[in-house]
């Protein structure tokens, strides 16, 4: 911290100078000293998806994330049915603690990928899937015909 600036460094060691007048009407994160830290996803599932499945995928997911002592806090890993998104979707917010704050992003992502990669296994292992329902589409107008040099020969209507 200087006079009139002070610099921070980025994820990538990128010195940025800030004038203290704009510090002074902002708030600061700093990593380094912050506590173990929250991680998140939201996901989708159709609304059809038995509840028991539901049930069945929390547990696992719950048995991953505990299995993992090393990286993440046991019993600090919470999942819930947020709402309904549209008519056919409910969100599903997992969230879980590291024991690792987030100074070091490229681990915090590497550790959140392997989370991720296993909700992936689970939602293939139980054929859960999102499926989006047929649209109806109507067309009132179709644009006049065009006489282009562009268009392939299949697909110019017979003379």
């Amino acid at each position: 911290m200087n006079i009139l600036t002070t610099v921070f460094l980025k994820w990538d060691n990128e010195k940025v100078y800030f004038p203290n007048s704009t510090l002074s009407t902002r708030a600061i994160s700093n990593h380094y000293r912050s506590p173990d830290m929250w991680d998140s996803v939201d996901f989708f599932i159709h609304v059809t998806t038995p509840p028991e499945t539901i049930a069945v995928m929390r547990q696992r997911i719950t048995n991953f994330v505990e299995s993992k002592k090393d990286h993440y806090y046991p019993n600090d890993i919470t999942m819930v049915s947020l709402r309904f998104e549209d008519i056919s979707k409910i969100r599903i917010h997992f969230w879980w603690r590291h024991k690792i704050n987030f100074q070091d992003m490229g681990e915090r992502y590497i550790r959140r990928g392997v989370v991720i990669d296993e909700l992936v296994r689970l939602f293939k292992e139980h054929d859960v899937e999102y499926r989006l329902y047929p649209l109806d589409i109507n067309i009132r107008n179709m644009p006049p015909q065009v006489s282009s040099s562009r268009i392939p020969p299949a697909w110019e209507a017979p003379k």
